[in-house]
């Protein structure tokens, strides 16, 4: 492994259109990691917005031929950052290839796609890195080693909810994923990121009851002014059973109406109460969980809740990382360069994103047959 990882991007482009995720969290989170990363290349499908993008974040070389960057040999680690239904394709293609892949969540549009790609992977021997940040946002992992520590006893119960406002109005570059088939929607992202979040805290899910609802039914195109259909899910409310016997309320949502978003993670002990709540001075007035910053409270017995200061320790990266989704993808890049450099395996990997998968398929099987399903491992 050389000094720093040459990391050639697909999918962060300067242009408008589309999210921007990658442009806004990947690219300033490993410019802040210089010390262990160098964008080397990037990737676009068109050669002068390569070009452009390659100026933008200071990268050595630009393509429009993802192949020819594949065959690169100044790439280490492909990070695919594009639309969830061109995932398949790129990192079977980077897989193939013998590259390291850093892939954005949801892995897959479907189970299907990501045990696809996870069993190449495996087969390849392959360092592999799927997008649920959460599990490296410092404050999850403190939350995580007091509720190994007993810190208040037994879990008993846990309630979670976010309730987002909902983006009715959009351009061709978001209208896609109004088509639940593409994958990418309130069910796998928000949905999804959360209640791994969770199993991340407290543990996997024995069984789950759910109800998935589509609320709005047409979005706006604001590119074209045609109304679209929607059948993608808005509304995601769980009863759910964790393998420790804790029960679970779990709700996520968007709502069209909505002054402020709304959230709340609250974790009920023998002993004792956690919440997970949004950071004094959130770039956002709600920010999701996945998204932070957050902070955690705590109380013992009928004492009142508190912050609980997160051990320096959890904290991998510069103050230098942007505030808001950058800093919990920067810690997530932070954990594969020591996993990459120490030759083992990072975790959340492909093999996760398969249980992850399999986590949000419980759910849909649910809704669909009105029934307690139990998710496979």
């Amino acid at each position: 492994m050389p000094e720093k990882i040459r990391v050639g991007i697909v999918g962060a482009t300067v242009t408008v259109g589309g999210s921007g995720w990658g442009a806004r969290t990947h690219v300033p989170a490993l410019k802040a990691l210089a010390a262990h990363y160098e964008i080397k290349a990037v990737c676009t499908t068109r050669a002068e917005t390569a070009l452009a993008s390659k100026a933008a974040f200071g990268a050595e070389l630009a393509f429009d031929d993802f192949d020819a960057m594949l065959a690169s040999p100044d790439i280490d680690l492909v990070s695919v950052v594009t639309r969830v239904p061109t995932h398949h394709g790129l990192v079977m293609r980077a897989l193939k290839a013998g590259k390291a892949v850093y892939c954005e969540w949801p892995l897959g549009a479907t189970l299907a796609e990501a045990e696809e790609m996870a069993a190449l992977a495996s087969e390849r021997g392959l360092t592999t890195a799927v997008g649920l940040q959460a599990r490296s946002d410092p404050v999850l992992m403190h939350a995580r080693e007091l509720v190994q520590q007993g810190f208040i006893g037994d879990i008993l119960a846990v309630n979670f909810s976010y309730v987002g406002k909902a983006t009715i109005a959009r351009g061709n570059g978001r209208i896609w994923q109004s088509d639940r088939r593409a994958g990418a929607n309130i069910l796998t992202i928000g949905g999804g990121h959360a209640i791994d979040a969770l199993s991340f805290i407290l543990g996997r899910f024995d069984a789950v009851s759910a109800r998935l609802g589509t609320m709005v039914g047409q979005w706006h195109n604001t590119d074209t002014g045609e109304e679209v259909k929607v059948d993608s899910p808005d509304w995601v409310s769980v009863s759910g059973r964790l393998e420790n016997r804790a029960e679970v309320s779990f709700l996520v949502a968007a709502a069209p109406a909505l002054p402020q978003g709304h959230r709340r993670f609250e974790i009920y002990g023998s002993h004792g109460m956690l919440a997970i709540v949004p950071a004094p001075g959130s770039p956002e007035p709600n920010p999701s969980l996945y998204h932070g910053p957050n902070q955690l409270l705590a109380a013992r017995g009928r004492g009142a809740l508190a912050p609980i200061e997160t051990p320096a320790r959890l904290v991998l990266i510069p103050d230098s990382v942007p505030a808001g989704p950058p800093r919990n993808v920067a810690q997530a890049y932070a954990r594969l360069a020591a996993a990459m450099r120490d030759n083992e395996p990072y975790e959340p990997g492909f093999a996760h994103a398969v249980r992850a998968h399999r986590l949000v398929a419980a759910l849909e099987e649910s809704s669909l047959m009105g029934r307690t399903v139990a998710p496979a491992v």
